[in-house]
């Protein structure tokens, strides 16, 4: 018998709608007395279920709704039509007990007090929730040696850099043990070793704690390491629910070819392009695209013809899938 989805979606929607001013002052006279709208969906129609435990990617471009979504989970804006369910409460209820049990993490947004060390802005966030000074102090050591910012507890906020910033940024959102973490964008911005450290913390904060944890980013770095599961949306739409690998199997129509030759063997682009589409071509090495269904005959005309010293068959990297989904649907 299987669980009950810790979090479960139904059709939620929101629309909104904004005045349209038409232009100059004899507009704006017009607007006093008759106002034009117009309507706009942020999210259409979304419905999902996540079991506990579950680290989710949200992926989609700029504008496709997936912080709407998130703030409708976490209470902070109420749908226009629809249903959802989170550790068994209606978010936009704002009961006491719900909002003790999530944390919500926006990348660009600051929770700590700029002008203060945050080791105070945590021990604030600790008197909010009420939690006791010995757990807190043991919370905060395990966080802070775990993102190894521990040397940096008394540095004013404003004076650290943005990476340190973002790692003390989540262990405010952690001090109080949340069941559900919403993460927008946490790594935009950050160093490839602030990156890695933040993702290394993640998977080992999912794994230890079970914590539910859905997660927005533009690197997919961050989808392929650490989720086993994506929601695609554009335009306030999902169009795809599934395992990561899954995308790859759905959507990519083509395969990678790596071909390594002589640095002198001279291929033409001419006889090149018959095989496939030439993403690289320099000396020694040839990079073609090539369609899934054409990959065989392809590699044996390949090692018929052409100088080879080695041949690599890879799948295209999921970014570029992805990139490729939202050019066709916009």
């Amino acid at each position: 018998m299987s669980k009950q989805p810790i979090i479960e979606v139904q059709g939620l929607t929101k629309t909104y709608r904004t005045y349209k001013k038409q232009p100059g002052f004899r507009g704006a006279l017009r607007g006093l007395a008759k106002r034009d709208y117009q309507e706009a969906d942020a999210a259409q129609n979304i419905t999902f279920s996540i079991q506990e435990g579950e680290f989710v990617g949200f992926l989609g471009p700029n504008g496709a709704g997936k912080t709407t979504t998130l703030k409708m989970l976490a209470g902070l804006l109420y749908p226009t039509h629809g249903t959802a369910q989170v550790l068994g409460y209606v978010p936009w209820h704002r009961k006491d007990d719900y909002r003790r049990q999530f944390s919500l993490l926006l990348g660009q947004k600051n929770q700590l007090w700029w002008d203060l060390p945050a080791r105070e802005s945590l021990e604030l966030n600790a008197r909010i929730y009420g939690i006791p000074q010995e757990r807190f102090h043991k919370k905060l050591d395990e966080l802070t040696e775990l993102l190894r910012v521990r040397e940096k507890l008394n540095v004013m906020v404003r004076e650290l850099s943005l990476g340190e910033r973002m790692k003390m940024e989540l262990i405010a959102s952690l001090l109080h043990e949340p069941k559900i973490l919403f993460l927008d964008e946490p790594t935009i911005g950050l160093d490839v070793v602030s990156q890695k450290t933040v993702r290394e913390f993640l998977r080992h904060h999912n794994q230890t704690q079970k914590t539910t944890i859905i997660l927005t980013s533009h690197y997919m770095a961050d989808i392929q390491e650490l989720c086993q599961r994506v929601i695609i949306i554009d335009k306030g739409k999902i169009f795809f629910d599934g395992k990561l690998e899954q995308v790859i199997d759905r959507f990519a129509d083509t395969k990678l070819i790596t071909i390594q030759t002589p640095a002198d063997a001279g291929v033409g682009s001419e006889q090149l392009t018959a095989l496939g589409e030439i993403v690289e071509q320099v000396p020694g090495c040839i990079k073609l695209k090539v369609r899934r269904d054409r990959v065989i005959p392809v590699c044996k005309t390949i090692l018929d013809t052409l100088p080879v010293l080695d041949l690599d068959i890879q799948e295209v990297p999921i970014e570029d899938i992805i990139r490729q989904l939202f050019s066709q649907t916009h």
